[in-house]
């Protein structure tokens, strides 16, 4: 990650460098020459993650430097975001249509199925580029946003550079679509904060927290990205992020009319590849042993389970298609077909050649091969299995049942 505007944030020392908030808002105020946040409702999560950060994460320098960039440009995208809409109050105007939501356990193959619903013609959806910086930079060019894709590209050129593996374990691309949770996290609420930063503290209180704030701003958003392209216009947006596992209700209720699309893969192999994807993204920013990182990440998956669960049963299950990991492998494109088709979008020749065109240039084996083990983590297949009862006897052992 870019080790810029480390002088962006405090220190108590030399050896341990502090998060404080007015020093991270001041040093987005110094970015944009602009002042109004909007609403604050996003300080009181901020402090959590401070608070947690500051006593958990165990930042190496280089780390602390790249989280307060991090941090610093989700600030100034916010800030030009609310002067943006100040100065053009349209962007309100937009009507946004979420067509479908993808959820369901990490490394489940939504990203590939997203990727593959997205390149659907009439549909869209966030951009990594635009994840990272939602907001146009202040010498860009409408419709041409140069500085912020190389943004985007550097991030990812440091980030192969510092953790190499995770050119395996996630196809990371500028022009890709990503996960909204990149944005909402830089509001501090998303698992998209603990993903990135080892906070368990925070990861404990996001539960009690009601996360709709950031969903509600999530759709401003939406709406300012629409405005800024006006070509998607009349498009389907599809959201897709794990933490919606976790928040489904959250999600369900801020876009009322989403199909909720859940992918299905056996824990026993979701949960060893999830954990060492963990372990490259926290070796970004500090150094965690692999025991700590699996003794973080098997009971937050399964707590997260737990939640979806009882949120889906609450939900109805007429909100919800299914999509089991072995058949998106086996036949890619009746998956996505069934999918559009639910959202009330007829498949045709025009649809059909662009998922197929899709396909042919998105291979797995494009990517050196992600290799994970149980062994790694100390774990073993009984002990995730129990966890999971419940979840692998409906949708991966008896699908369907």
């Amino acid at each position: 990650m870019t080790t810029q505007h480390s002088s962006e944030a405090t220190a108590t020392s030399t050896q341990t460098p502090q998060f404080d908030r007015e020093t991270l808002l001041q040093a987005a105020r110094d970015r944009t020459g602009l002042s109004d946040f909007g609403d604050l409702w996003f300080c009181e999560p901020m402090d959590q993650f401070i608070a947690a950060a500051n006593a958990e994460a165990r930042l190496t320098p280089e780390g602390f430097a790249g989280q307060t960039e991090v941090i610093v440009k989700g600030l100034a995208s916010r800030l030009r975001m609310v002067e943006d809409i100040r100065r053009h109050p349209e962007i309100l105007d937009e009507t946004v249509e979420v067509a479908g939501i993808i959820l369901g356990l990490p490394r489940t193959g939504s990203t590939i199925f997203h990727r593959l619903l997205a390149s659907a013609p009439g549909m869209t959806a966030i951009r990594w580029f635009e994840a990272q910086n939602y907001a146009p930079f202040p010498d860009e060019e409408p419709g041409n946003p140069v500085g912020r894709r190389a943004y985007a590209q550097a991030m990812i050129d440091g980030w192969l550079q510092l953790s190499p593996e995770l050119a395996s374990i996630h196809p990371l691309d500028s022009e890709a679509p990503d996960e909204e949770i990149l944005i909402i996290g830089q509001m501090f609420v998303s698992t998209m904060v603990e993903a990135m930063t080892f906070a368990p503290t925070y990861a404990a209180w996001l539960d009690t927290y009601d996360q709709s704030h950031g969903h509600e701003d999530l759709k401003t958003i939406l709406k300012y990205l629409q405005w800024q392209d006006k070509g998607r216009r009349g498009c389907k947006w599809i959201l897709k992020s794990p933490s919606n596992l976790a928040y489904t209700e959250v999600a369900a209720r801020a876009f009322p009319d989403a199909v909720l699309i859940m992918t299905h893969r056996d824990p026993l192999d979701v949960v060893p590849s999830y954990i060492s994807m963990e372990c490259a993204l926290y070796k970004l920013n500090s150094q965690h042993s692999d025991a700590e990182v699996a003794a973080f990440w098997f009971p937050r998956l399964a707590g997260w389970m737990k939640q979806f669960e009882a949120a889906r049963a609450r939900l109805g299950e007429d909100r919800f298609i299914d999509i089991d990991y072995r058949e998106v492998a086996r036949e890619p494109l009746r998956q996505a077909e069934r999918v559009l088709a639910r959202m009330g979008i007829p498949v045709d020749a025009r649809i059909e050649a662009a998922l197929a065109e899709f396909m042919a240039g998105n291979t797995r084996e494009q990517r050196p091969v992600h290799a994970y083990s149980l062994d790694r983590f100390g774990m073993d297949e009984a002990t995730i299995a129990a966890a999971f009862a419940s979840y692998r006897e409906r949708y991966i052992l008896n699908p369907a049942g």
